[in-house]
């Protein structure tokens, strides 16, 4: 059994990690604990408040007692709002703290282009426009080059999460360009996990989604590599654990 630990502001589009856990397979655990989100919007000081040490180990305890092998903060913008160099701080301050591996959804993002071998990316953001920015100045900062960012505008996590499948295709062929190798949808609050397969067969390349993508990053962090094509093109990948 692979054990592997998330934490998760407040409640937006959690139900996705029950439902990777189902297709990842029986001897994979998803353990997600809710940290306090504080002031539930995406501007730069209320992100940076809510990806702070303490509420990032106030979760930690939970996690340990779960047995956790590794933990993943689940939240994209409250790590790349710190920077690349900031986000890094971050992770090793977590992973200290927890007494295991660690990372983010940011590095999540960076390490998934990489091993789907793609350099360009499109971004589809349902930040305000500055933070969207600096989503992809992390990109940059992390190799890929970004052909192109869409902003949807959305201050609030919980507004995020009421979206449905119309909201989030419309987002996703806004954001898609002819020259993107890969489409990136990063808010964790974002409902995607039902709709990859559909989302790649329709733009013609692979998808990448902030819950998929953090869940990938905690079995990366357990070295595992599990396939699992309903959660895209990122878990189809050598070498493979077959489920």
């Amino acid at each position: 059994m692979t054990a592997l630990g998330f934490l998760y502001p407040g409640h937006s589009a959690e139900d996705d990690y029950p439902r990777i856990e189902q297709l990842v397979g029986s001897d994979v655990r998803v353990d997600l604990v809710h940290t306090d989100i504080g002031e539930d919007a995406h501007r730069v000081d209320a992100l940076r408040e809510m990806g702070s040490p303490e509420r990032l180990e106030a979760g930690l305890a939970e996690l340990r007692l779960a047995g956790v092998e590794a933990v993943v903060w689940a939240c994209t913008s409250g790590s790349f709002v710190h920077g690349w160099d900031g986000a890094h701080e971050q992770v090793r301050g977590l992973a200290l703290a927890a007494g295991m591996p660690a990372s983010s959804t940011s590095f999540a993002f960076a390490h998934a282009i990489r091993e789907i071998e793609v350099r360009r990316v499109a971004v589809g953001a349902t930040y305000p426009d500055d933070v969207a920015q600096l989503f992809a100045d992390f990109l940059r900062a992390g190799g890929a080059e970004v052909t192109g960012v869409r902003s949807s505008g959305i201050v609030t996590a919980a507004e995020v999460g009421a979206w449905g499948e119309r909201e989030l295709f419309a987002l996703a062929r806004a954001a898609d360009s002819p020259d993107a190798e890969a489409l990136l949808l990063p808010d964790t609050a974002l409902h995607t996990v039902a709709h990859i397969p559909a989302l790649e067969k329709e733009l013609g390349k692979p998808v990448l989604t902030a819950n998929q993508v953090t869940v990938w990053e905690g079995l990366r962090l357990a070295d595992r590599r599990v396939n699992a094509p309903e959660l895209g093109a990122l878990f189809t990948r050598e070498p493979v654990v077959q489920v």
